[in-house]
């Protein structure tokens, strides 16, 4: 597998201009191949994975005529108010009526039942009032009602999963009611992440004067958590040519995408401009977004190449707005454009236009279902707590200045979103 970051003008940053969101996305997709792996998978350890080849139903579903409701299964053509039928028998779920319904006759039948041979209709047991052998229908309902075709749901044949769909619970619940025991996926991608930088310490150890915990790593993983990737984590990377030159270089080797946070912004320690230069085709981007400003994108042989922001939050919003998508597609999925809300927005927001801003912030629906949306403190690309309590981001577009309070914005969910009832005033 291999990757083209783009022509060698999309290497380049463009004399005092920005790319925006939409198009720096387009150029990352456009540079994207699926992985060419694929596998079997037990269906229960399919769950999150991505779909290799059309699955076609080996079966109808429902694979017999059923009742769908609790009644008297009969001929359709014999039902008027007041007609009395002969009780000839008794159909259960799993256990079927052995014999056919013959005129002025029927079958007490539940739910799921199969319809016996010569049966067409069904009669809901609370529209007939019946004797010791027999029932009289208080209220006839139409030939064909409260049953259940055989293939109705899906013929057999017929496609139920695209290649590119993820296997969703309802989706692997779809799988297993066909029967099918495994399900053909395409393998997971491998994921590299480190940080990089001599103020960069483990959680855990102690914190010299002048140096940080290193949050990126543990977040950007935990973004990746799931069973879409694999991840290699190469840990700490100090700020040293030779050591940072292994690092990419191994990255590259096992992994097929490779996400590093802070350190390779443009103006920053050259020498990691040089080695991305010499192993691969990387461009240094600035983008027309905040938080977020600085992205490297590229190749590092059949790697990616992500280079986030070393702010915190930054990293968060460059890694949802760019890279899922991309791991998206790389896993064979088709990437989806974040869906969009409105909502009421309680607060006064600054602006500019220019550029995309996306700002942290707390959903909630009031009683009558309306959406409202507040700040959730803070919005310095560093204030990660900020962005702890958010369960969406106000997205404020290029065009977009500020906005006063009680305006309708465009939010967009985080991956971990629930939405809360606001309290009643």
């Amino acid at each position: 597998m291999t990757h083209d970051p783009g022509t060698p003008d999309t290497c380049k940053d463009p004399p005092r201009d920005e790319l925006s969101t939409d198009e720096a996305r387009a150029r990352i997709l456009g540079a994207v191949t699926p992985v060419a792996e694929r596998e079997r998978l037990a269906l229960g350890d399919a769950l999150g994975r991505v779909i290799a080849a059309d699955v076609p139903s080996p079966i109808d579903v429902p694979g017999h005529t059923n009742s769908a409701v609790d009644g008297y299964a009969l001929r359709g053509d014999e039902l008027t108010d007041g007609a009395r039928f002969e009780i000839v028998g008794r159909a259960l779920a799993g256990h079927p009526f052995d014999g056919a319904v013959s005129p002025g006759s029927c079958v007490a039948i539940t739910t799921g039942a199969a319809v016996p041979d010569g049966a067409d209709t069904v009669v809901m047991q609370e529209d007939s009032d019946a004797q010791d052998t027999a029932i009289l229908v208080r209220r006839a309902c139409g030939r064909g009602d409260n049953v259940r075709r055989a293939g109705e749901d899906i013929p057999a044949g017929g496609v139920v999963a695209r290649a590119s769909d993820r296997i969703t619970p309802p989706l692997l619940g779809v799988l297993a009611s066909l029967g099918l025991g495994e399900v053909e996926v395409y393998g997971r991608p491998r994921v590299a992440v480190f940080s990089t930088g001599d103020e960069i310490r483990e959680p855990g150890e102690s914190l010299p004067r002048g140096c940080v915990y290193d949050s990126n790593r543990y977040t950007l993983r935990a973004l990746l958590a799931g069973p879409g990737v694999e991840i290699v984590d190469l840990g700490l990377i100090p700020d040293d040519r030779e050591q940072l030159r292994h690092a990419l270089s191994e990255a590259a080797a096992v992994s097929d995408a490779i996400l590093t946070s802070g350190g390779v912004s443009v103006g920053e320690a050259d020498f990691i401009k040089e080695i991305l230069a010499e192993l691969g085709a990387v461009a240094f981007w600035k983008l027309a977004i905040k938080p977020g400003r600085p992205l490297t994108f590229g190749a590092l042989g059949n790697s990616l190449f992500f280079g986030l922001p070393g702010n915190p939050v930054a990293a968060m919003v460059t890694f949802l707005q760019f890279v899922q998508p991309a791991l998206d597609k790389l896993s064979g999925a088709t990437p989806q454009p974040p869906l969009r809300l409105r909502a009421r927005c309680r607060d006064h927001l600054r602006k500019r236009p220019g550029r995309r801003e996306f700002q942290r912030a707390i959903l909630t629906q009031d009683d009558s279902g309306r959406l409202e949306v507040a700040l959730t403190g803070r919005q310095g690309s560093g204030v990660l707590t900020s962005m702890s309590l958010a369960n969406c981001l106000i997205v404020l577009t290029e065009e977009q200045e500020s906005i006063d309070p009680g305006t309708e914005v465009g939010v967009e969910l985080l991956p971990w979103a629930r939405i809360a009832t606001a309290p009643s005033s």
